[in-house]
């Protein structure tokens, strides 16, 4: 008997000495083990002044219990020639996350509307706009392609858990595409901008007339509009795909998981009765207008438009990524902790060549986050301070500024000790029991 306890015993030092061990031996266990699929959405066609704005459902994706590290989009055309941005502007691509009931009868994938109810429940991000807005998993726009999206090990975003997925459905995605092909148009960034003039509209895509003071956003470039051409000019269409690629790895005991938290410097928090009592509302508003900067200032090259917004994040845990969203002027985004410190800051780069990817004039990547995990920390109910500035030289309509995280409640050694030392210690006190 003596002798079964002491090798129990010294396996489980052993085992005790493992969770002391860098992190190291099992970043190479995860890269090993990688993988890389591309995908294609179905055709759009586009000619010169149209937009695309559709919902594709169910499209490609990885199958299984696993863990997410990279996620990227750019649009191609039909020989997978990469598209320029001052051909095809891409607003943004988003993807979502949804459960579908195994009952459907029918899974739509030709990019239009389905039902909200068709059977279909979404499943949002962690955060922290209200309902499903901003509540997709991956998403960029003109900055997709030098904007860097792989997730460090031993960290990933977890999907296919069967475990969440509610009975009598199945987890599927579907990916959002807003492109303007602006080809030959009158004012390429005012079509970027969707400014309203140039789309010639009043009513948004349900009919509901747009408000006077509203010159240019996501009402005004919907599905099927188009953007004012040159005089005379008539275009070619042409087919076009969105070609995404994805890297994952299988889940194990290994991956440490992380939450999503998009901020949206335009929400503001709200106050609302319920039954419960008094509680707070986010309300995001996604996109707002820089107006342009006056006279004197443009004498003093002083032109920065900030806008900041200060918000609670609920949940915190441990910052191992973070990006920024800007469109067109946009010159950059911070994210402050409530003691002042910096959390994240993210800076475009502009392109200053003609080829896919350089697009003179144009964002085409954003720097990107990688703390030493543990280095920053966001506590529970900490106020954030996200400030996004734009260069105001030119009046801005429709930008966004948006602040992409990725959190994990837990450091590995803190998550590996939870979810698996206990389970190992519950064996090893079986065994001693049944001994």
């Amino acid at each position: 008997m003596w002798f079964v306890h002491r090798d129990l015993v010294f396996s489980l030092a052993i085992f005790m000495l493992l969770l002391g061990i860098s992190c190291s031996s099992f970043l190479v266990k995860t890269e090993n083990k990688i993988k890389l699929a591309v995908f294609f959405t179905p055709k759009f066609e586009l000619e010169p002044g149209s937009v695309i704005e559709k919902d594709y459902y169910n499209i490609d994706f990885p199958k299984g219990h696993i863990a997410i590290k990279s996620f990227n989009a750019e649009v191609v055309d039909e020989a997978g020639n990469s598209i320029p941005l001052h051909e095809t502007y891409l607003h943004h691509w988003v993807v979502n996350r949804y459960y579908q009931s195994k009952h459907a009868t029918q899974t739509r994938h030709d990019g239009q509307n389905i039902p909200e109810n068709y059977g279909n429940v979404m499943v949002r991000n962690n955060g922290i706009c209200q309902e499903n807005t901003i509540g997709q998993y991956f998403g960029l726009g003109s900055e997709t392609r030098g904007t860097r999206t792989d997730i460090p090990d031993p960290f990933g975003i977890e999907i296919g858990n069967p475990e969440e997925v509610p009975e009598g459905f199945e987890e599927k995605w579907m990916i959002n595409i807003h492109a303007i092909d602006t080809r030959d148009v009158e004012d390429k960034l005012g079509c970027s901008e969707c400014r309203c003039n140039l789309y010639n509209v009043t009513v948004d895509e349900y009919w509901r007339a747009i408000r006077p003071n509203y010159k240019g956003g996501l009402l005004c470039c919907y599905d099927d509009t188009h953007c004012k051409l040159k005089e005379g000019f008539e275009g070619p269409k042409r087919s076009l795909y969105l070609k995404y690629t994805i890297k994952w790895v299988d889940w194990d005991d290994f991956i440490v998981p992380v939450k999503i938290y998009i901020i949206d410097v335009t929400d503001t928090l709200k106050l609302s009765n319920d039954p419960k009592g008094l509680n707070s509302y986010h309300d995001c508003q996604v996109e707002y207008q820089v107006e342009s900067c006056s006279t004197n200032q443009k004498d003093e090259n002083d032109c920065v438009h900030v806008k900041r917004t200060s918000l609670p994040l609920e949940t915190g845990g441990y910052v191992i990524y973070g990006v920024t969203h800007q469109h067109l002027g946009g010159i950059g985004s911070t994210l402050y902790g409530q003691d002042g410190r910096v959390i994240c800051s993210s800076i475009p780069s502009y392109g200053n060549g003609n080829e896919a990817g350089n697009e003179a004039g144009y964002i085409v990547g954003m720097s990107t986050c990688y703390p030493q995990p543990g280095s920053i920390k966001i506590i529970n109910g900490e106020i954030l301070t996200l400030e996004s500035n734009y260069n105001n030289t030119k009046e801005h309509t429709g930008v966004m500024g948006l602040f992409y995280l990725l959190v994990a409640e837990e450091l590995p050694y803190q998550y590996f000790r939870h979810s698996t030392r206990s389970s190992f210690l519950m064996d090893v006190n079986n065994i001693l029991l049944d001994n």
